[in-house]
């Protein structure tokens, strides 16, 4: 039987599209977080694991290794069964990873091995990843911070961008939730926040190196998502473009956002708002919704959006360079944006 090959994870990453990632930690590891794109087979389920790791810590590694071989034992065919059926259904070779490189990832490599597929683990694990996504994450990029008052569209303008082939990391999108009070309307959960640094480390290193970096200007945190330390870092020092486009629009744009939603829906994440909005100000805008005045209703909430946005850029001291957008002339718009973020803004 040939030697387990082990990749380190820089050399995994490299060949992202030739494996199939598998991840044998327990369903509760994988839940938390992930290396994005990789399919849970756990070797131990949470229980099993628990069981394994209480052993560890009051008889020590060998009674540990004892009680876990005969956990797994029984169900070696059927996860061996599990292993070949991934990999004739995805058509790649497996990658398998534990939390460290030990014992389960070479225990389910030796299982791919009985089948005569190539055997290949991640060195280090789970573990080596996150300290590769720390690093990502801290590597200077020339950010280009794309900014504007709420229902400018700055989400969708990172689509156009995106469209273009320019570098685009849509935090947004990662974190499933628009980042107001209303944001995580009509989106799936949102991730643990080791899995969304994970996912912004992965967006990171897709990016064409030498290149701008286009993000939306975001708060420290999007839900209950936290901007990673050292990406949040990089934003402070980042150009900042300034999208303007009339208010009017911008209700139109809010209102087909949100219009759709129940009134219940829209009520429940007005009411978030009551001590940043003020209590009248708030009962104003649920007494809208209730009259089915949804334009006065995103008018009201505009009024304290707009402060708060003014706000973030005289605390933060921002400078950015301003621009007029036009959604009737999308197309001329970007052409414009992109040659502005050649000119080398600065902060």
């Amino acid at each position: 039987m040939s030697q387990i090959k082990a990749l380190s994870i820089e050399e995994a990453l490299s060949h992202t599209g030739s494996y199939c990632w598998i991840d044998v930690r327990s369903e509760a590891e994988f839940e938390r977080a992930h290396i994005p794109g990789s399919i849970n087979l756990p070797l131990l389920k949470n229980e099993e694991r628990a069981l394994v790791g209480t052993t560890y810590k009051m008889e020590g590694r060998e009674a540990a290794v004892q009680v876990g071989l005969k956990l797994i034992g029984p169900k070696f065919e059927t996860y061996y069964q599990s292993l070949i059926t991934t990999a004739k259904n995805e058509n790649k070779k497996l990658l398998l990873y534990c939390w460290r490189g030990g014992l389960r990832s070479q225990i389910a490599s030796t299982l791919v091995q009985w089948s005569g597929m190539p055997a290949t683990m991640i060195q280090g694990g789970y573990r080596s990843f996150r300290h590769w996504v720390f690093s990502t994450l801290e590597t200077n990029r020339d950010y280009v911070i794309i900014s504007g008052h709420t229902g400018t569209g700055k989400t969708e303008v990172l689509h156009l961008l995106k469209n273009t082939n320019a570098n685009v990391v849509d935090l947004e999108g990662l974190a499933n939730h628009k980042g107001s009070a209303l944001g995580g309307l009509g989106l799936p959960p949102q991730p643990k926040n080791e899995q969304f640094e994970n996912l912004v480390a992965t967006a990171l290193h897709h990016c064409k190196p030498n290149q701008p970096v286009f993000i939306e200007n975001e708060s420290r945190t999007i839900g209950h998502c936290a901007v990673p330390q050292g990406l949040w870092d990089g934003m402070q020092n980042a150009r900042f473009i300034e999208l303007n486009i009339d208010r009017e629009t911008r209700i139109q744009r809010l209102l087909l956002e949100y219009g759709s939603f129940p009134v219940a829906d829209l009520k429940e994440q007005t009411q978030k708002l009551r001590k940043r909005l003020g209590g009248q100000h708030e009962q104003a805008a649920i007494s809208a919704l209730e009259n089915g005045e949804l334009k006065k209703w995103v008018e009201l909430l505009l009024v304290y959006y707009d402060k708060s946005y003014s706000h973030f850029l005289e605390r933060h001291q921002i400078k950015a360079q301003k621009m007029d957008w036009d959604w009737n002339q999308k197309e001329s718009s970007l052409l414009s944006l992109l040659s502005l973020s050649n000119h080398g803004i600065t902060k």
